[in-house]
């Protein structure tokens, strides 16, 4: 009972003082552990089991699965796949979604796929379980053929598929896709009779990834309004303003900002203040956007930072840029873009010798330039091209095709590297 309640301080006493525990009362505190976010207390746990003489159950190896994969801990992990197999287990949906889990939580997507295909038998949590773990590991386009092939099996995605897709196709740029899964979300979303945090920020943050400000801007006032039932949070914040910087909705945005602490009792926090950097940055607002990096709560990241430095460089407001420039420096830099744009404005400035240290910094910090990257969708499959790949041959069949449709256009293109 306490540890359902998640006073594990209480249900552990209780143990501990037990005489006779079964394998139920171990079940118990593993489980009430792991799913309280008490991973290492959880394998423990499960460690002492195992020398008192008991054998885990499907309910044991469920709860140190998804312990392990909260510590990143493969190595047993591994060792719970294996018990499964030694004693002839059933990997049922319980348990191949577990084991599908905790692989691609330690970033193992091979062996997540080897649990998934040996399943003969897959539901949409199974399916989920997979999907996610591709999300996990920036496999973005392996989530999306996972989805096709979904699709064609016969389970119908739930709310959690269409999250982790949508946002797949956004990183991706799997437009039509994109349009499908969020008219399919909204279905899903409409149709729940009774609507939590959960749901309306998993709503607000799937149209968000996917640009659909206004349609963002309206949950969130119907959130707002709904008769003091749910509360936007932190997260759902997050989600709308991102909304807005995609939008370039200032104004907008401002006073949502503004209103985290003065209509919803919120303190902004560092990601509140990147969206709102970035939106200003964005809208040629460099000094406003500087002011808001002054008054962070926390130190800004590499990523905000990059963005108020690209539009310094673009709108060649130098002294805003060599302020971001120091800042840059006082951290270990790991993006390319970020040295080069760096160089960038102080050749605007004239500044060679500083434009030169930046280029040499860069190589020093062993940072290499990122080659240029592009997607293109062709028959709910998106192809990925990098600047100076090798052409395969069903590759410079797109290129033939883009070339003519460049044509059509009236581009002229060059094509003596095909």
């Amino acid at each position: 009972m306490y540890a359902r309640c998640g006073e594990m301080g209480f249900a552990r006493k209780v143990f501990d003082e037990m005489g006779d525990r079964g394998l139920v009362s171990w079940n118990s505190m593993i489980s009430g552990y792991s799913k309280m976010g008490f991973a290492k207390e959880a394998i423990g746990l499960f460690v002492e089991m195992r020398e008192e003489g008991f054998e885990p159950d499907e309910m044991t190896l469920v709860s140190v699965l998804g312990a392990c994969g909260d510590l990143g801990d493969l190595g047993l992990g591994r060792w719970v796949d294996w018990f499964v197999l030694d004693k002839k287990m059933e990997v049922n949906s319980y348990v191949g979604s577990a084991l599908i889990d905790m692989y691609g939580k330690c970033g193992d997507l091979i062996s997540a796929r080897r649990v998934f295909d040996s399943m003969p038998n897959k539901d949409v949590v199974t399916w989920n379980a997979f999907i996610t773990g591709c999300a996990q590991n920036g496999a973005s386009n392996e989530e999306i053929v996972l989805f096709n092939e979904m699709r064609e099996a016969g389970p119908n995605p739930d709310k959690v598929t269409m999250i982790e897709v949508l946002s797949a196709c956004s990183t991706v740029g799997a437009l039509d896709l994109g349009k499908w899964v969020e008219t399919h979300a909204l279905r899903v979303f409409e149709s729940m009779p009774h609507k939590n945090e959960v749901s309306w920020n998993a709503m607000i943050s799937a149209l968000a990834f996917h640009g659909q400000a206004q349609e963002v801007l309206s949950l969130f006032r119907r959130m707002s309004n709904d008769n003091g039932t749910v509360h936007p949070n932190d997260i759902t914040f997050i989600g709308v303003l991102s909304a807005c910087v995609h939008a370039g909705l200032v104004d907008e945005g401002r006073q949502l900002f503004e209103s985290m602490s003065l209509s919803f009792g919120l303190v902004p926090k560092v990601e509140h203040y990147s969206c709102i950097v970035d939106l200003c940055a964005r809208a040629g607002h460099m000094y406003q956007a500087w002011y808001l990096i002054k008054k962070m709560p926390g130190k800004p990241d590499e990523i905000v930072l990059g963005s108020l430095l690209g539009a310094c460089q673009r709108c060649r407001i130098a002294d805003v840029g060599e302020r971001v420039i120091q800042l840059f420096l006082e951290m270990e830099l790991s993006n390319s873009e970020n040295y080069v744009i760096s160089s960038k404005i102080y050749a605007n400035m004239k500044r060679w010798d500083d434009c030169a240290k930046m280029r040499v910094l860069m190589r020093q910090c062993g940072v290499s330039k990122t080659p240029g990257c592009s997607w293109i969708d062709i028959g709910a499959r998106v192809h990925e091209f990098h600047a100076g790949d090798s052409l395969q041959h069903h590759l410079v069949i797109i290129y033939q095709l883009l070339n003519e449709e460049m044509k059509r256009e009236g581009y002229i293109p060059n094509t003596d590297c095909i």
